[in-house]
């Protein structure tokens, strides 16, 4: 056993090339229990594996240059970044085991060094008998059937009860892995639950189990096989949307008759419906939903339903302004679907008068940071400072460190990766590269994140500032890379980003608040020419007009979409444009859908990432202003708020269920109710 825990406890963990997805590699402890040491029973128990798995794939623009621009690597859950996660210290930072300089050819040996590892530890943990997997946990990849069947004797007893276990339970170091490996933490009972984590989520047990299922463990191999083929056709049909949408901007229409003889798919695509009854759901909407806070689409369409209806008097009042504006333009024709978005844009030149050419001018990069650090240090209690003379991958890249105000313990670590170049993942976005946890000594691994953003460069030629909309974007973000430092879960399954995916956008959605509101907008702005002088109260007020302007029209469109995104992933058989006929109406307000036009046919997110999804931002909304009226609206920046606000709903991470995170905080149920209220409480017609 000693010679093993050493063999594994280097293990580096990294993954291989595009070709195939990263597995996993193990550090092996053992679980001496000291209550077992005083009795002087001597007991050898079993291994157990916790690893750091991420996906790298190359991309060979420039594979000599040891930096991301040298090669691209996807961490989980989220493919977008380019940086190695190693074991190992980074220069003299202590916590950070981040590695920048690594090249392709150096990756490709660890990567075939991580899968004979991952390969042995999956076979050892295969290999225990099913009435012999009560001190064993797991880490698998999704097609171990054998690993699965040991994992569902696990959670179908009841037997972690001993002080051992519990002990046991401590010592683990659980890191997530990438989307297509199951979650490595599984089959505790309620009862040790109940003991040493009361406010762990008691039914985690099946979910591993779950995941699983899935994934098509259990399915025969043929099945298994017709599966795997399923995923493959709708990725490769995904794409193939996707790149027509972007590149072909002709179009010619044709009858169902006339394209008679085609593939049926070619017309109506079942195949999510054959992929989610394989897997024992009745259609994709409810496989899609069942990890999710609403759990069924009936319930989405429940909550979508009642927010279209709560706003339809609004609705009918934004609309009758621009019926009046047509009237006047026009005459006496009815108003359309055509006219729906120019009547807006003619009502808000007239009524909210900001130019956003001129407010740019008062948003440069760097003083935007600055202001966007600043408000997250006080309104959440932290400190962040500038980490000099480390290494990084590029020399635009700037790392923090983040400590408590109070105490100043140090919290974990962020990276800024703000300006373009060339080979750069073109979006922005946050991805967690360290996820925290409790080592087996009680000490705590340090969660790293960085944020990356395609922000042009300062030169003699280009104003280096930000549109608003930019400033908005960086601002939710970052609240994504405080959200991943302040989660305080003992262990990596529940940390990080990892968490019910409607829960993940609650909580920046609710921070992008901030960025309408006079004060915080004056500490992140200042004109290019004299940063003494910020946005005027004028802008202020105008930004925040232009934000709220008909948004119950605007909102009454996107659930239109939401709803028909659900009827088509939970209904087969479908005429989507007659649907879109009797459904435009009722949800816009009497106003048909314009002849000719499929607006599905606009609406990506229906077939590519989305699908059956797509109400997550308006889910994300609504819960968020609930949480921003109710708790922070009267005083913008109180830390006392923002201290319970760190410690009730970013601290628990995914230990708890969103919904009780919420309920805490808020000292109720979250409401809807409050949603609809500030609409038209800020709407242009009150």
């Amino acid at each position: 056993m000693a010679e093993r825990k050493e063999k594994k406890k280097n293990a580096i963990a990294v993954t291989g090339a595009a070709a195939f997805v990263a597995l996993a590699v193990g550090f092996v402890f053992s679980a001496i229990i000291d209550q077992r040491r005083r009795s002087k029973k001597k007991r050898r128990f079993l291994s157990v594996c916790a690893c750091v798995c991420v996906c790298v794939f190359f991309f060979l623009e420039r594979p000599t240059v040891a930096s991301l621009t040298g090669f691209r690597i996807f961490l989980y859950p989220f493919p977008y970044l380019t940086i190695a996660v190693l074991f190992g210290g980074a220069g003299d930072v202590p916590g950070l085991r981040i590695r920048v300089n690594l090249s392709a050819s150096e990756i490709s040996k660890l990567a075939d060094r991580v899968i004979s590892n991952s390969k042995e530890v999956h076979d050892s943990v295969a290999s225990v008998p099913l009435h012999k997997v009560a001190f064993t946990l797991f880490e698998v990849i999704s097609k171990r059937d054998d690993v699965y069947r040991s994992v569902k004797a696990l959670a179908t007893r009841d037997e972690w009860m001993s002080s051992e276990s519990k002990c046991y339970i401590l010592c683990l170091v659980l890191v997530p892995i990438v989307s297509c490996v199951v979650a490595p933490f599984i089959g505790l009972s309620s009862s040790l639950h109940s003991y040493f984590f009361p406010n762990v989520i008691t039914d985690f047990d099946w979910s591993q189990v779950r995941e699983f299922e899935r994934n098509g463990v259990n399915l025969a191999s043929s099945k298994r096989e017709e599966l795997d083929r399923l995923r493959e056709k709708i990725d490769e049909l995904s794409y193939e949307y996707i790149q027509n949408m972007d590149e072909d901007c002709d179009f010619l229409l044709f009858s169902e008759e006339q394209l008679a003889g085609m593939p049926s798919e070619f017309i109506k695509v079942k195949l999510r419906h054959r992929l989610a009854r394989l897997l024992g759901y009745s259609n994709f909407a409810d496989f899609a939903l069942d990890l999710r806070m609403p759990k069924t689409s009936a319930k989405v369409v429940e909550f979508l339903e009642d927010i279209s209806a709560s706003l339809e008097e609004l609705a009918a009042k934004e609309l009758a302004m621009l019926k009046t504006l047509k009237k006047m333009e026009e005459g006496d024709f009815p108003f359309g679907m055509e006219d729906l978005l120019y009547y807006i844009r003619k009502s808000e030149d007239e009524d909210v008068k900001i130019s956003y050419g001129v407010a740019k001018k008062y948003f440069p990069i760097g003083l935007v940071v600055s202001g966007v650090l600043k408000i997250f240090q006080e309104l959440f209690g932290l400190i962040f400072k500038e980490i000099k003379g480390t290494d990084v991958w590029h020399n635009d890249v700037q790392l923090f460190s983040a400590l408590d105000v109070t105490s100043h313990e140090l919290l974990g670590y962020f990276y800024l990766d703000l300006y373009t170049r060339e080979g750069k993942y073109d979006h922005m976005c946050v991805l967690p590269l360290q996820t925290g946890c409790i080592y087996v000594n009680g000490s705590r691994q340090m969660p790293v994140a960085v944020l990356i953003a395609q922000f042009p460069k300062e030169s003699d030629d280009i104003l280096s500032a930000l549109c608003f909309s930019q400033m908005v974007t960086l601002f939710h973000e970052f609240g994504h890379v405080v959200h991943h430092l302040c989660n305080r879960s003992s262990f990596a399954r529940f940390s990080g980003l990892r968490m019910e995916a409607d829960f993940v956008e609650i909580c920046s959605c609710m921070l992008e608040n901030w960025c309408y509101e006079n004060i915080p907008l004056k500490m992140m702005s200042g004109h290019y020419q004299d940063i003494t002088k910020p946005i005027t109260d004028d802008m202020c007020r105008a930004l925040k007009r232009k934000h709220h302007s008909f948004s119950a029209l605007k909102m009454k469109q996107e659930i239109l979409c939401c709803l028909l995104d659900q009827i088509v992933h939970s209904s087969e058989n479908l005429d989507i444009v007659e649907l879109l006929k009797h459904l435009h109406p009722k949800v816009m307000l009497g106003i048909p859908l314009l002849e000719g036009t499929n607006p599905a046919s606009c609406f990506p997110r229906l077939v590519v990432g989305y699908g059956s999804t797509c109400y997550g931002r308006i889910w994300s909304q609504v819960f968020a202003t609930d949480l921003f009226v109710s708790k922070f609206q009267n005083d913008i920046l109180s830390q006392s708020v923002g201290l319970q606000f760190r410690n009730k709903v970013y601290a628990p991470g995914g230990s708890k269920h969103a919904i009780n995170i919420l309920a805490d905080f808020l000292g109720r149920e979250p409401s809807v109710r409050t949603f609809i209220e500030n609409k038209m409480k800020n709407s242009l017609c009150s």
